[in-house]
């Protein structure tokens, strides 16, 4: 089979994410409201700008900054490209997409390139002022940069196909409050707050197999000075870990994501639609 019109799917997806990214960021409302958060959580990090991490002088506030950015990244992506996915099947998105040759593919390289453009975008928005307003963020090294950069990647590859996932299964956008109550809860045990050690033993283990405390540790690795790892489990920013497993999350994903995607894109019908408008219509204002 020519690849030709695959490309062209690709081709047309990625002009559509840019279109999709474009419109977010000037939309002042919709752009705050993939901020409000972390902007909130940044503030309560501020207050406690003074406060020690314990066994150093360096501020808890400031430590935490890292872990508010990569939380931000769990919820502009993953919880972004879950509530584009379950709204488009709400409407009937997905369903001309589906009809359109090699639809589903240039939609799902749009989506994903709008979320990760976004992630990039609000991440950067938070972090310079960030650097001014909390003493200890160092952006000044190359080495900072280097660390962001493969960091923020790998994040990426790791989380978003969770998004899909979660997109792919999830009925209803009402059940996403749910998803957002689990990774709230989630980021409590993660050390995104508070360092990890602070925690019991077992609530560290919980952390520890889920992205997102591995994420804000190589944020903290790229973004502060080298002498807070003493904070961290193992007293060491565990580069080697960090890249295993968000890479086995990846590769989780990857493998997961298409094949729930494939079945969700086989059960769309117009009957199934208007179903779902139906359920919409009959929720209470």
């Amino acid at each position: 089979m020519s690849t030709q019109p695959r490309a062209a799917a690709v081709r047309a997806g990625l002009m559509r994410g840019g279109v999709e990214f474009r419109h977010t960021m000037t939309n002042f409302g919709e752009l705050l409201g993939w901020l409000w958060l972390p902007i909130v959580a940044l503030a309560v990090m501020f207050v406690l700008r003074d406060t020690p991490v314990p066994g150093t002088t360096f501020s808890l506030g400031a430590q935490a900054v890292p872990g508010v950015l990569g939380m931000n990244v769990v919820f502009s992506g993953l919880m972004g490209l879950a509530m584009a996915l379950t709204m488009d099947r709400e409407d009937g998105t997905l369903l001309r997409a589906k009809a359109t040759p090699n639809g589903m593919i240039g939609y799902l390289v749009g989506a994903i390139t709008a979320k990760a453009a976004l992630v990039v975008a609000t991440l950067l928005l938070m972090l310079v002022p960030a650097a001014f307003v909390y003493d200890g963020i160092e952006l000044g090294r190359t080495g900072s940069w280097l660390t962001l950069v493969w960091v923020l990647g790998l994040g990426l590859a790791a989380t978003l196909p969770l998004g899909a996932v979660l997109g792919a299964t999830i009925e209803n956008t009402r059940s996403l409050g749910l998803v957002t109550l689990a990774i709230m809860a989630l980021s409590a045990v993660s050390g995104v707050f508070y360092p990890l050690t602070a925690l019991p033993g077992w609530l560290q283990g919980v952390g520890q197999v889920f992205p997102l405390y591995w994420l804000g540790l190589g944020l903290r690795s790229a973004l502060l000075p080298d002498a807070l790892a003493v904070a961290e489990v193992g007293g060491s920013w565990r580069p080697l870990a960090t890249v295993v497993v968000l890479g086995v999350w990846a590769a989780a994903g990857a493998v997961l994501a298409p094949a729930l995607l494939r079945r969700m894109a086989a059960r769309e019908s117009g009957s199934a639609v208007a179903t779902r408008r139906e359920q919409v219509a009959q929720r209470p204002a």
